[in-house]
Formats: C-alpha cells, sequence, structure tokens
C-alpha cells in the first residue's frame, strides 16, 4: 500500500482524535464550574431558568428559583455560573442596560381617531372577505342522498 491510499484513512482518524479532544475539554470545563458553585451564586439551568444556589451536594443542587421557593436539580442541569454583575443584570435589571423605554400600552385606549377608522376597516374588510368551507354544499349532498335513499326503500312520502 502506498501512502496516497493511506492518507484519507490517517486525516479521518486526525480529525476524530481533535473532535474527541476538544469534546473531553469542554466537559472537564462544565464539571469544574459546576463543581466551583457556591451558596449565593447565581446560576443558569439548562432549560434557561435564572436562580440561586442555595445548598450543594454531591450530585444535586438546590437552586432558589424565587423568594422563598427551592427546587432540587442534578448538578448537570446547571447551564452556567454567573458572574455576581451579570446575574443581578439579569435578573434584576440593574446595571447599565441599553434598552428602549418607549411603553406601549395593550389597550386602545391611545388610539386616535384616524387609527380607530383604520382599525375598523380592517375589519370590516375581513368580514367582507369570508371564507365559504362548503359546509352548505355538505348539507344539500347530504339531504340529496337521504332522499335517493328513501326513492330506493320504495318510501312514497320522500319528495
Amino acid at each position: 500500500m502506498s501512502i496516497v491510499t493511506l492518507l484519507p484513512f490517517i486525516v479521518l482518524i486526525g480529525a476524530m482524535f481533535l473532535m474527541t479532544r476538544s469534546a473531553k475539554k469542554k466537559q472537564q470545563q462544565a464539571a469544574e464550574m459546576r463543581n466551583q458553585m457556591q451558596p449565593g451564586t447565581g446560576v443558569r439551568t439548562i432549560g434557561g431558568m435564572y436562580a440561586t444556589v442555595k445548598e450543594v451536594g454531591d450530585d444535586t443542587v438546590l437552586l432558589e428559583v424565587a423568594p422563598g421557593v427551592h427546587a432540587l436539580y442534578a448538578k448537570n442541569a446547571v447551564g452556567a455560573v454567573l458572574d455576581d454583575d451579570e446575574y443581578n443584570r439579569i435578573v434584576h435589571g440593574d446595571g447599565d442596560l441599553k434598552t428602549d423605554t418607549t411603553v406601549v400600552p395593550d389597550d386602545a385606549s391611545s388610539l386616535t381617531e384616524a387609527d380607530a377608522a383604520a382599525a375598523d376597516a380592517d375589519a370590516a374588510a375581513v368580514e367582507d372577505a369570508k371564507i365559504d368551507l362548503g359546509k352548505k354544499d355538505t348539507a344539500d349532498e347530504a339531504g340529496d342522498a337521504a332522499k335517493a335513499d328513501d326513492k330506493r326503500d320504495g318510501d312514497t312520502d320522500a319528495k
């Protein structure tokens, strides 16, 4: 066998080695992160819930998900251990947030007369554009079928 024939196999084995090595490295980093959890630390679970660590066991962690509400999770369910600043910024809204503070009401009290007229026109257009689902045709066909059955049975009352 020549080196040219073996080259694809060598490249494949090398790629597999690199992928498994990086996966092991990520697993070790995640295990170290979970082992560094202490009571009072803010965490995010793999489901996206933010909570505060209350107790840390061997395989489990007790999280406070709301004031006075505690839940027991597996350590593997912790997706990230957060810095205090990041946790407070996300959970409590503390810190320098660059967001739009414009408030848009959910009710229609802020609509102008032109907006209300446009909304009424849109509602009227939707009312006019109702789709016929053919239920009337189905009912007529069912009635015709019943009449045909009556005629076949010899029922003289069928009209």
